[in-house]
């Protein structure tokens, strides 16, 4: 068989027409990863794969769909995971169009292509033969393929008898009803009931005992190597390959006997803005007046929702201090008590809740809100419907003011702000802010408004209903004292 190899300075593509009037398939080489990388990653996320709710393993080609269609909403297309082992699986076609992204194995992987049509095959079966197409990708190597439907497929490790698997793969199925479904199929389709196994076609017997009697030593097919690291064929090449296999296999047993496991971390549902001004009717306008604020900002979530307005202002603003207190973010715990061993020596006030409302922990029982609350000064309009509270503390450094602020504008939206003023006293507390500020605006008082406010106003309450709007771009502004 003829070789003839060339140098390209993108990534290396294969193409390969169809003889029978079809989509080519198009194979490209986008990166080669570190020796063993292709091992240890199908052993880590094939763990991950089988715990997925939509696991299906069927047809050596154990897969779980991660996107379902949304017909209604016009949308036909669906994600799949899926992995093809160390045995390789089945030729099989589907109807319609397949867009894939895979990690090979640390062996490699051949992807093997025939573009007969049913009436050609009906007609000659030796015709899927003479169509045959082989592309061989190179170990612990990003690749991407592409091809129509009906193209013939069967992917499988590098070399015969291999210990390592061929790839683990993320599919985009670019039309779940594309091609010629059967009924029932469709149905199923309509239905989200489909998995890639339902989609299978196999091969027909036939054709398939032709196939496994054809010996490979007498089975010739065209096959393009496609390579980045090293030239297919070369020592170079021999020495790469050799290395990441034994490299593979290392990793791949380490990955497999270590637990599988992942995090999802969730910032909140509501949106928070930081406002450019203070609001005129704040009571924190009235507090470090003059020259004596240093820094200020605001912070606003707005709600909007069938049930967001049905109560009172003072209900509402006495639920949210309790979420300053019953629901605090850990990451703002954690820095506080970093903040007070560090401060503690020095003689500066320490407190276990982040600092804009530390105060309501406060022993202090001189004026309360809602005979529960510690505050410095507070506000209700005649119709309930604007309640706001002034929280602060005198320290050696800094003097700090917060107002948190509950505004019904109607039935169907509520504001809820926390804001805070700052004056400080001397070059230490001036030094203190500016070391702390970018922490208390992009993090601190956000992250603590978001959770008060998801406390008082739990989302699945407001499903379906609540959204969270912004009123003013965000801009920035003062500290966490």
């Amino acid at each position: 068989m003829s070789m003839h190899a060339r140098v390209t300075r993108t990534f290396p593509t294969a193409c390969i027409p169809s003889s029978s009037g079809g989509l080519p398939v198009e194979v490209s080489l986008i990166a080669q990863l570190g020796h063993g990388s292709g091992d240890h990653l199908f052993a880590s996320v094939l763990a991950r794969q089988q715990a997925h709710e939509d696991f299906v393993d069927e047809l050596d080609e154990p897969s779980a769909r991660l996107g379902s269609t949304d017909l209604s909403k016009g949308d036909a297309t669906s994600l799949y995971s899926f992995a093809v082992g160390a045995k390789g699986h089945p030729f099989h076609r589907h109807a319609g169009h397949r867009v894939f992204t895979a990690i090979s194995g640390s062996g490699g992987a051949q992807l093997r292509f025939s573009s007969a049509n049913a009436e050609q095959i009906e007609t000659d079966p030796s015709s899927f033969i003479q169509a045959l197409h082989y592309i061989n990708i190179p170990p612990d190597c990003l690749f991407t393929v592409r091809f129509g439907g009906d193209t013939w497929h069967q992917f499988a490790p590098l070399t015969k008898n291999s210990q390592h698997p061929a790839f683990f793969a993320l599919s985009c199925h670019t039309n779940e009803l594309g091609g010629d479904l059967p009924e029932a199929l469709r149905e199923k389709v309509l239905a989200d009931e489909a998995s890639i196994p339902s989609l299978t076609v196999l091969l027909p017997t036939c054709v398939s005992k032709m196939l496994h009697d054809a010996s490979s030593d007498h089975l010739h097919v065209p096959t393009t190597y496609l390579s980045l690291d090293a030239p297919p064929g070369t020592l170079h090449s021999l020495l790469c390959t050799s290395t990441r296999c034994a490299a593979g296999m290392i990793r791949g047993a380490w990955a497999a006997w270590r637990r599988s496991t992942g995090f999802l971390f969730e910032s909140g549902g509501y949106t928070v803005t930081e406002l450019d001004h203070l609001p005129a009717d704040s009571l924190l306008v009235h507090q470090l007046t003059d020259d004596h604020c240093h820094h200020e900002d605001m912070f606003c979530i707005s709600i909007t929702g069938q049930d967001a307005g049905v109560k009172s202002a003072s209900f509402l603003l006495s639920s949210v201090l309790d979420g300053f207190l019953s629901n605090p973010p850990a990451g703002v715990s954690r820095m506080m008590a970093l903040r007070n061993l560090l401060v503690k020596p020095i003689g500066l006030r320490t407190s276990p809740l982040g600092c804009p409302v530390s105060s309501l922990l406060s022993p202090a029982r001189g004026s309360l809100f809602d005979q529960r609350y510690p505050v410095i000064d507070q506000a209700i309009d005649q119709d309930d419907v604007h309640a706001q509270v002034i929280l602060g503390a005198n320290d050696k450094h800094l003097i700090f003011r917060s107002c948190v602020s509950v505004q019904v504008l109607s039935n169907q939206r509520v504001d809820i702000t926390l804001g805070t003023r700052v004056h400080c006293k001397n070059i230490f507390g001036r030094l203190y802010m500016a070391i702390i500020q970018h922490a208390h605006r992009s993090y601190v008082t956000p992250t603590m408004l978001r959770m008060a406010v998801e406390h008082a106003f739990p989302l699945s309450q407001l499903a379906g209903g609540r959204q969270a709007t912004m009123l003013h771009p965000p801009l920035p502004t003062a500290a966490m004292h």
